[in-house]
């Protein structure tokens, strides 16, 4: 009986512990080794062997075959490069006490430039640096958007006071942008404690800083405008798609797309002159109902000897779609040859942890194996506040995808669950039935043999 149930046992233990299996895989080349986290940019071909539009079947697998923490990010762009600093002319003016209210009447001299050559409170007496509670800041010189203003105090300042932040363009009428900002800087037993820079939402040509609460004297020393630099755009990847329908089809033309690519622009190329106004439709399978993603919108292309023009990209209706079929069909004009469809997307990342043995492989493509969750993104979200918002994982490479599973890993198999369910049900029969057994024996012995 022992025997019985070990070998109905064994195979369906051994069938609920079998890793579950991938289409495809794909070495990981790190830049270095103690790296850390990495990031790696999906490829096209990656995107073809994805089997879910959630990407659920999309993983990272150490040497021994055992998932690290892995998760896909949006494109890795907009990433701003680190911002610059510009030094901001400012002028100190001095607030009576019964004048806190910020009625501050400002005397200017500016140049052609509108810079600021001086600058006087009306009704009051000059103010020196040392003593002054309000400021003016010339941002009339500065290029791009204005972060922040920071503050080089002096050394031995101890200051904790608050200050509304005005702004203007022709330093006559004013608007509060910033309705309190706290400026800290406090030293005791060898230990500082500092916040001497305003985060602006907005700025103009002209800042100031009016005292709240009768803030004490701010000793500045230099005033340096943070500046954001601009946005780097995501580099934009195109699937060109061809079509073997009917230029009489009515239909209109059908594509493949074979993957579930983040699409978010559309685009018509042709070889020669054209100009049609065409619709887009996709679908995620054969027995759903086509959706309209763009259009109507004209398509065209001009060449003379001038050389050849040509409409620009339109973008998807409502954001990435992930379908796999699309259509194109006239609206207006009439096609004289089978148009080619591109689509545009910005690739996705996958981000994960140097956990387990290296080296790495990105796994994808399988109709049961689902990646974990793990916290990568409140991980990203940490660094970057710890080492600054410019802060990235290193940038990993894949290798060219060589087989594992290949179509076998996309048929519906029993999951580990069903196993799971299997051998339990089995052993509840094994055990009714050896219950069984053995009260049958018993009967058939008789009271004597009891």
């Amino acid at each position: 009986m022992k025997r019985l149930l070990v070998m109905v046992a064994l195979p369906l233990l051994m069938a609920a512990s079998t890793t579950p299996d991938y289409a495809r895989q794909w070495a990981v080349q790190l830049p270095s080794a103690d790296a850390g986290a990495y990031r790696i940019e999906l490829n096209a071909d990656v995107y073809r062997t994805i089997a879910t539009s959630d990407l659920r079947d999309l993983d990272v697998l150490d040497s021994l075959g055992n998932p690290v923490a892995a998760e896909v990010f949006a494109p890795d762009a907009p990433l701003a490069a680190p911002p610059t600093r510009g030094s901001v002319p400012w002028f100190a003016v001095q607030v009576s006490n019964d004048r806190d209210d910020g009625a501050l009447a400002l005397i200017a001299q500016r140049d052609a430039q509108g810079r600021i050559l001086s600058l006087q409170a009306q009704s009051t007496r000059a103010a020196t640096p040392g003593e002054a509670r309000a400021f003016v800041f010339d941002l009339s010189a500065i290029q791009g958007r204005v972060e922040a203003l920071e503050f080089a105090l002096r050394p031995d300042a101890q200051v904790d006071a608050a200050f509304r932040v005005d702004a203007s363009e022709d330093l006559q009428q004013w608007r509060t942008i910033t309705p309190r900002a706290q400026v800290l800087s406090l030293q005791q037993e060898g230990r500082r404690l500092a916040r001497t820079d305003v985060a602006l939402e907005q700025a103009s040509r002209y800042l100031r800083l009016m005292p709240l609460d009768a803030a004490p004297a701010l000793p500045i020393l230099r005033v340096d405008a943070r500046i954001a630099s601009p946005l780097k755009d995501a580099p934009w990847q195109w699937q060109a798609l061809h079509t073997a329908s009917s230029v009489a089809d009515a239909k209109g033309f059908e594509f493949d797309l074979a993957g579930p690519f983040p699409i978010e622009r559309v685009d018509v190329a042709s070889s020669g002159n054209a100009a049609i106004e065409w619709r887009v439709e996709s679908r995620a399978d054969d027995g759903t109902p086509w959706i309209v993603r763009a259009g109507p919108w004209i398509a065209y292309r001009v060449s003379d000897k001038a050389g050849a023009s040509a409409s620009a990209p339109v973008e998807i209706f409502g954001g990435a779609v992930r379908d796999r079929y699309w259509r194109l069909t006239a609206q207006s004009g009439r096609p004289t040859e089978s148009p080619t469809l591109r689509l545009g997307y910005r690739p996705e990342v996958v981000v994960f942890l140097a956990q387990g043995k290296p080296p790495y492989a990105l796994v994808a493509g399988s109709a049961r194996a689902r990646r974990v969750d793990a916290p990568l993104v409140n991980l990203v979200e940490a660094m970057q506040q710890q080492r600054g918002d410019t802060w990235r994982p290193a940038a990993a490479t894949l290798a060219a995808g060589t087989g594992l599973a290949g179509d076998a890993a996309l048929e519906q198999h029993m999951t580990p669950q069903d196993w799971r369910q299997m051998l339990l049900w089995g052993v509840l029969v094994l055990g009714a039935l050896v219950v069984g057994g053995l009260a049958l024996h018993l009967l058939r012995k008789g009271p004597d043999a009891r």
